[in-house]
């Protein structure tokens, strides 16, 4: 699994994370998400990513569950706080709640998960008191345009932001316009979630005949790897793929392996373009 700097940290992260939204949170197919999410960690994804939000905090809770008993310092645990919950109190309580569903005693990173109504000032002070007290390691924000990413920092006085979580995938480029690049100046992480874009992949995108299909067969991989490894390719990108079962993971995993070359890059660029600002809500 490559690894590369997550910028302000400095720490060194795999390039591919596990995502926790939607995974089962009743019945049988509860055990087999926790069996693939310590597998992916057996496999270097370390960076597991979940928030309050998800099933009302029971996520929080099934990977506590699946975390147990493993070397805590060997993980990279990110968990987000509501906006409707992110007053300066209502931070640090949220973030007291997760630790307690987590079954740990700190978090690696920290997120406001979109854009408040909440004064932006007050929710970015209470992410500097939790690093301060030892709550979180890192802070950053989610689902923040330029404006909104340029503000947050603004606020801060002794912890920079450390990442920026969107959505982004080959039909959503839309960060790279100014998002991407503001971040890779001022050394934010991008993580990418969603990167297969749910139902945006027709069979036709993936399939043997396609620009994915050809340069899947030429790594010996899968169309699925390959869109990793290109939501990967810069030095800011990193990405948390959802997998609730064991085969899911170990493809995800496999995708962390993969070197795309420039012609590949510029092939896949071609057939999944940036798109213009304004249109990208269609796209």
């Amino acid at each position: 699994m490559q690894k590369k700097l997550f910028n302000h940290t400095g720490i060194e992260l795999p390039v591919i994370g596990q995502g926790t939204w939607n995974i089962p949170e009743s019945g049988a197919a509860v055990a087999e998400a926790k069996r693939a999410l310590r597998r992916g960690i057996e496999l270097g994804m370390t960076h597991v990513d979940t928030a309050e939000m998800y099933g009302d905090g029971r996520v929080e809770e099934i990977l506590g569950d699946a975390i147990e008993g493993l070397p805590r310092k060997s993980l990279f645990i990110t968990t987000k706080v509501l906006p409707s919950h992110a007053t300066y109190k209502g931070t640090l309580a949220a973030c007291d709640r997760s630790l307690q569903r987590l079954k740990i005693d700190y978090l690696d990173l920290y997120l406001l998960h979109w854009p408040s109504n909440y004064p932006l000032e007050e929710t970015m002070k209470a992410l500097e008191k939790l690093v301060e007290d030892g709550k979180t390691r890192f802070i950053g924000v989610s689902n923040f345009d330029l404006d909104e990413l340029q503000e947050a920092g603004s606020f801060l006085r002794k912890v920079p932001l450390a990442c920026n979580q969107v959505l982004y995938h080959l039909r959503e480029r839309g960060i790279e316009h100014d998002v991407l690049p503001y971040c890779v100046r001022e050394k934010i992480a991008v993580v990418a979630y969603t990167p297969f874009g749910r139902s945006r992949f027709p069979k036709n995108a993936t399939g043997e005949d396609s620009v994915l299909g050809r340069i899947a067969r030429k790594h010996e991989a899968t169309p699925r790897q390959i869109i990793l490894a290109f939501l990967t390719r810069g030095p800011a990108l990193f990405t948390i793929p959802k997998a609730a079962t064991i085969s899911h993971v170990e493809e995800n995993a496999a995708a962390g392996n993969i070197r795309l070359d420039v012609d590949d890059i510029e092939q896949i660029g071609d057939a999944f373009p940036v798109g213009d600002k304004e249109s990208l809500a269609t796209l």
